[in-house]
């Protein structure tokens, strides 16, 4: 066994070239066998040897739109550094077989395959935050997951690769052939508990391997017990050359055990024929202990859990939201809490371990989980909590702002505010000189956590921070400890002697945080005199208990109600406010009451919600909220198109190149989605989609109106019109075949759901589309970016429109650039 494990490693860090024979999982190599396989096939080529590109170590936070290899493709100037002398470098694997060293952090690395035939193969990376494949972008492994799997077509003759920015400064990659072309792989599975007594069926999720070029449609998974329960579900399709993470569902338990089963898993197609068998373990526990519990998204229908250290006893208990920092794993995070009599603690994914930071999608999970929570296990309503360490602290601090009402009590542990002002890159202040960037800068105002801290006034404030903490400065914590001694009546600061960022379970697990919260309710909104509600774009938080902000003046500027109840008067100042709503029946004032709005009296009855609307500088009772135009729920920022139930379209026209692009470019996001949001996203050709089969979801087009056959369905009334020759904007034309836009516009069929668009004119302008920074944390991305593909080497110069549709969805408030 030594022997063979030896071997095995000596393999691994092999440069196998076109004299090695695969004969199934053993590879003849010059003569002598060497076992060099993976779960999913046997090893082609391990690469050993390419070039380096040292790159501009400056990257914004909030905009970080460059990339000269993006570049190069897209203008066609890329040239392999083995055919033609350039700035790369030279570089070679180490004695483990991973290219490494810290010069990879900030550079590019190209490595190259001489393939003998065509045929269709697996790359499996680590490191890197994306990987080129012959020119076509997909995700990376910047994370060092181990994970990151992609099926291609292979060349006959050279392939390139290039691999960008190694989080950690290490890349290793391999050329699997596979052992079957349809296939699960085990990696990154998300599964539930089988839960004693409890009688439905969970949901799990496993990736399924099509490296074919057809859809794979009406698969069938059988999950079976080794106790001998079954389970079968019509899972999701997949894309061709594609790895997509698909649901199935876990039978329940007939009888009570603890301990590990096993759970063979079988797939099948329509005809029943097996395509596939994997087997792997689960637990089986008590509701009673530490435990998993699985859910569907309504992000994009994909299976998500989180981890719980259930209240001891039986009854009505409270509820804590702990939120994880970075690298955390949910389950880890619930277990560092012992069980408590009095409440129940649920750790959210934050949709991965490192996922969004707390905002955009990680938000989304916090809030989905809450939910759930609270359904599942029946907890007092007003006896809600929120507390999370590190990154989880700038969770805590964010959620907290951003959602007063919904938390009674707040404890950022080891805590930052703002990210963009944490750590050694500071943020964007390298694009402030453009104008361009002041809607993009806007865009991500949701994030600044010190502009809205005001909305914690009626919640209780617990800070713990470790004095001696090196990952995160005390000082950040010494500052808002500063600001809330502003206004804040009830709040407690802690500084734990000699504490670095984690001392002990007790960095969160804290007895006088728990203490603390006993002690904190969450007040009925009758019990709510006063509100001072700050927000930067209703589209992320809209509510502070009896007061909704439907729609902005200035989209994503900071907004700012402030109210004040005297017996059936209510005085109102605003700012940056257009339309808003107070729910007057939930005051219980029983009269007919006097709203005093910007010095402006109006009268309403108090048994209803009443609707305020600015217009000409004169306020009004209106009775309802128009829904085509932008309002709470279906507001700008092209990112929020990716929120809710999600379907990706792709353009099957024009030319081969184009078909292969667009369809390379849905796949890539969905790649990415996966990859830092465990997502699962469908998608669909133009072709396939309909109006009543896709009703109400959230659509992404990829492609433009000469070849995206699904744009005349959706966008055909959209300011924006995109062919191959201009980007068309009401009366302004921009022409060129190098233009790119992200935008975003409502479905006109729908009063929720919306439309993004990713496309390009022509060549240049499709390929100009590569960055896909809005699948990220904090990103900034207005509702409409449109620029040219030298932008992808020059930065915000080349931007030529940014800003926010007006809320009719008109383009007359967009900025243009020379």
């Amino acid at each position: 066994m030594k022997k063979q494990l030896l071997i095995f490693l000596i393999a691994l860090s092999t440069n196998l070239n076109a004299q090695t024979k695969t004969t199934g999982n053993v590879v003849e190599y010059f003569g002598k066998e060497k076992i060099v396989t993976t779960a999913e096939g046997s090893v082609l080529h391990q690469f050993s040897e390419g070039y380096f590109l040292p790159a501009d170590k400056k990257s914004g936070t909030l905009f970080n739109g460059q990339d000269p290899i993006a570049w190069q493709y897209a203008v066609g100037k890329f040239a392999n550094p083995n055919k033609q002398k350039t700035d790369w470098q030279p570089i070679k694997v180490d004695s483990v077989g991973v290219f490494s060293g810290k010069n990879l952090r900030s550079a590019f690395l190209f490595t190259e395959y001489n393939s003998p035939k065509e045929e269709i193969v697996l790359l499996e990376t680590t490191g890197g935050t994306r990987t080129y494949i012959n020119g076509m972008p997909h995700e990376g492994d910047h994370y060092d997951f181990g994970y990151t799997l992609i099926p291609f077509k292979l060349r006959k003759g050279t392939n390139e690769f290039i691999y960008t920015k190694g989080r950690f400064g290490r890349v290793k990659s391999k050329i699997i052939t596979l052992s079957k072309n349809i296939q699960f792989t085990k990696r990154d599975m998300t599964l539930p508990d089988v839960i004693n007594g409890e009688k439905d069926e969970k949901w799990a999720s496993v990736r399924v391997i099509n490296a074919t070029e057809k859809d794979l449609k009406n698969l069938v998974i059988t999950a079976k017990l080794s106790s001998g329960e079954t389970a079968s579900y019509a899972t999701d399709a997949i894309m061709p050359l594609f790895v997509r993470k698909v649901k199935f569902k876990i039978p329940a338990a007939k009888n009570d055990f603890s301990g590990e089963l096993k759970v063979e898993l079988t797939l099948t197609d329509k005809s029943g024929k097996v395509l596939d068998k994997t087997e792997f373990p689960i637990q089986q526990r008590s509701a009673t202990v530490h435990h998993e519990r699985t859910f569907l998204s309504k992000v994009d229908n994909s299976v998500q859990y989180y981890s719980i250290a259930p209240a001891l006893g039986t009854g009505p208990k409270a509820l804590v939201l702990s939120v994880h920092g970075a690298s955390v794993e949910a389950r880890n995070q619930s277990r560092a809490y012992k069980q408590k009599d009095w409440v129940t603690i649920v750790a959210a994914t934050n949709r991965r371990p490192f996922g969004f930071n707390w905002e955009d999608w990680g938000r989304i999970d916090a809030l989905e989980v809450l939910e759930e929570a609270k359904k599942v296990f029946q907890t007092i309503p007003d006896q809600t909590y929120l507390t999370g360490h590190s990154m989880g602290g700038h969770g805590t601090w964010f959620l907290g702002t951003t959602y007063p009402g919904k938390f009674a009590a707040i404890a950022p542990c080891a805590s930052y505010p703002d990210i963009s002002t944490y750590g050694f890159d500071k943020g964007d202040e390298m694009h402030d000189m453009f104008k361009a960037y002041e809607p993009i800068k806007r865009s991500a105002n949701s994030g600044r956590v010190k502009s809205i801290v005001q909305n914690l006034k009626q919640a209780g404030v617990y800070i713990l921070h470790g004095d001696a903490d090196s990952t995160v400065p005390i000082s950040q914590v010494r500052e808002m400890r500063q600001i809330l001694g502003t206004f804040h009546p009830n709040f407690c600061y802690y500084e734990y002697p000699g504490g670095e960022h984690w001392y002990g379970d007790h960095s969160v697990d804290w007895f006088p945080i728990f203490e603390f919260f006993k002690r904190q309710t969450i007040p009925a909104n009758k019990n709510v005199k006063e509100i001072d509600f700050h927000t930067a774009t209703p589209a992320v938080s809209a509510t502070d208990y009896w007061v909704k902000l439907q729609q902005q003046i200035l989209p994503f500027d900071f907004s700012n109600i402030t109210a004040k109840i005297d017996k059936e008067v209510i005085t109102i100042k605003t700012k940056n406010v257009s339309i808003m709503e107070l729910d007057l029946a939930s005051l219980e004032i029983n009269k007919e009451i006097t709203i005093t709005i910007d010095d402006q009296t109006l009268k309403t009855p108090s048994d209803k919600k009443a609707i305020l609307a600015l217009k000409d500088g004169k306020w009004s009772v209106i009775n309802e909220i128009n829904t085509a135009q932008k309002y709470a729920e279906r507001q700008g920022g092209f990112k929020f198109a990716f929120n809710t139930n999600v379907v990706f379209v792709y353009a099957t026209g024009g030319s081969a190149q184009e078909r292969e692009w667009y369809q390379n470019r849905a796949r890539f996001d969905a790649e990415t989605f996966y990859y830092r949001g465990n997502g699962s996203i469908d998608i669909i050709t133009d072709k396939e989609f309909s109006l009543e089969k896709y009703k109400d979801r959230n659509v992404i087009i990829y492609g433009n109106a000469s070849n995206n056959s699904a744009w005349k369905l959706l966008l055909k009334n959209s300011p924006i019109q995109i062919d191959n020759q201009q980007v068309k904007i009401d009366t302004k034309t921009l022409k060129g075949d190098d233009l790119a836009a992200y935008f975003v516009v409502p479905r006109t069929d729908s009063k929720i759901a919306m439309v993004g668009v990713v496309a390009g004119t022509s060549e240049k302008g499709m390929k100009a589309t590569w960055a896909n920074n809005y699948i990220s944390g904090i990103t900034g991305f207005p509702d409409v970016m449109i620029f040219k593909a030298n932008l992808l080497l020059n930065g915000l110069p080349d931007m030529k429109v940014t800003g926010f549709f007006d809320n009719d969805w008109s383009a007359k408030t967009l900025e243009f650039y020379n």
